[in-house]
């Protein structure tokens, strides 16, 4: 059984559902659970002509506390034992799946729940998705939570 499970959280409707899975399957396991946000850093560089990356950066931190401290008050409330963590990309040539894989490394997690939106064809080419780009690397296995049909 797990020990020790990653969920990703973004504030998606998909990810939402990806932490309450998160929860049940780590207190069945009796799991530590760790909930993580993370900066893509050469976003904040991108609009760099426009505005300060430093104030985009800072804001994106604030935004993902604020996501982890009600991951973490969920997890309290349903007696799961666990903590928080904003993880970033280094330099420009990480994306964001790479940059968890590479917490997942770090921590030792031996699951990784996350959220998608199940998009497909022309929409999925367009956007890409972080899911089915970490599925394809991932060092261990992972738990994609659609998010549900009223949202999608």
């Amino acid at each position: 059984m797990y020990r020790n499970i990653l969920v990703a959280v973004d504030g998606s409707e998909a990810s939402k559902c990806a932490l309450d899975e998160a929860i049940r399957m780590a207190k069945l396991a009796s799991a530590k659970l760790t909930a993580v946000y993370a900066i893509d850093q050469s976003a904040a560089f991108t609009y760099a002509g426009v505005c300060d990356p430093h104030l985009l950066t800072d804001a994106a931190r604030e935004a993902g506390r604020s996501l982890l401290d009600d991951a973490l008050a969920k997890m309290k409330a349903l007696d799961v034992a666990g903590d928080s963590e904003i993880i970033e990309t280094q330099g420009i040539a990480e994306d964001i799946a790479s940059c968890i894989a590479r917490c997942v490394e770090r921590r030792g997690a031996d699951l990784v729940v996350m959220g998608t939106h199940g998009r497909r064809g022309m929409r999925r080419l367009v956007l890409g998705s972080v899911a089915e780009r970490f599925v394809r690397h991932s060092p261990c296995p992972v738990l994609l939570v659609r998010e549900s049909a009223a949202h999608a």
